[in-house]
């Protein structure tokens, strides 16, 4: 994995550490593109406090953004999410193994 790979990851993770960022990522995943006002309904916390979160996803290339106006329009950037599930992926066949392995035995 190179360095660009692995920096990508550590974003993408640490933007999905967050119960509030995997909400927003689980509502944009629902609906094509929302505005901000229509993603961050149903949060309790304030716009402002939503708004950091939005930006974070941002950040790790989880969301995109598109601007008409005045008007914010927020959509899901899945392709992003196939960085961790590569990664977990590989886990999961190693343990596959393993447990196939452990079957063998028994």
């Amino acid at each position: 994995m190179t360095n660009e790979n692995a920096d990508s990851l550590d974003l993408v993770f640490t933007a999905l550490a967050d119960k509030t960022r995997r909400a927003l990522v689980n509502k944009l995943a629902k609906s094509e593109e929302l505005t901000i006002t229509e993603l961050t309904q149903g949060f309790s916390m304030s716009l402002a406090a939503v708004s950091k979160h939005i930006k974070v996803l941002e950040r790790a290339k989880l969301i995109r953004r598109r601007i008409d106006g005045r008007i914010h329009y927020i959509s899901l950037a899945p392709e992003r999410l196939g960085i961790a599930l590569d990664w977990i992926s590989i886990y999961r066949n190693f343990w596959q193994s393993r447990i196939n392995e452990l079957n063998k035995i028994l």
